[in-house]
């Protein structure tokens, strides 16, 4: 995994071995940290590539296993490489996604973010609250739905 993973070339390949293969394998979990502080631009993207693709696909986990990784993602921001920025995006929004003890880290890390003087960070942070906003918005009516359909019965 980890040769595959220094000879990434672009985003795609990195993604896709994530996305696909590496989250399924009893090793994913130990390859997200080395990864994820690689200095080689798509090694890095793949360490959060690969914290997306857990957050989405590994359901036994705990959310202890992903506020852990709340760190790695804040220091992950801080680089303004754009497919590294993107891979953090996109691990935060998922880690977010999780539940909702999830999601309420995943914001207050988001609006820290968000905050900050550098741009890299602060996009990462802007966008991700961007889509907890949405997506929570969304739940809102549907979770209402519900319970008033519950309620009626």
């Amino acid at each position: 995994m980890s040769a595959w993973a220094r000879s990434f070339e672009n985003w795609a390949d990195g993604d896709t071995a994530c996305f696909k293969l590496f989250d399924q394998t009893p090793l994913a979990w130990d390859m997200v940290r080395p990864w994820a502080k690689s200095p080689r631009e798509f090694t890095r993207r793949g360490g959060f590539a690969l914290m997306a693709s857990l957050a989405l696909h590994d359901k036994k986990a705990l959310n202890e296993r992903f506020l852990e990784l709340l760190p790695l993602v804040e220091e992950g921001a801080q680089d303004d490489r754009n497919f590294v920025k993107k891979g953090v995006n996109w691990a935060l929004r998922s880690i977010g996604r999780r539940s909702p003890d999830l999601n309420t880290a995943s914001i207050a890390l988001a609006r820290r973010l968000s905050l900050s003087k550098e741009a890299a960070p602060r996009w990462v942070g802007k966008d991700a609250l961007r889509e907890f906003v949405r997506v929570n918005a969304r739940a809102k009516p549907q979770a209402t739905a519900r319970k008033r359909h519950t309620s009626a019965r």
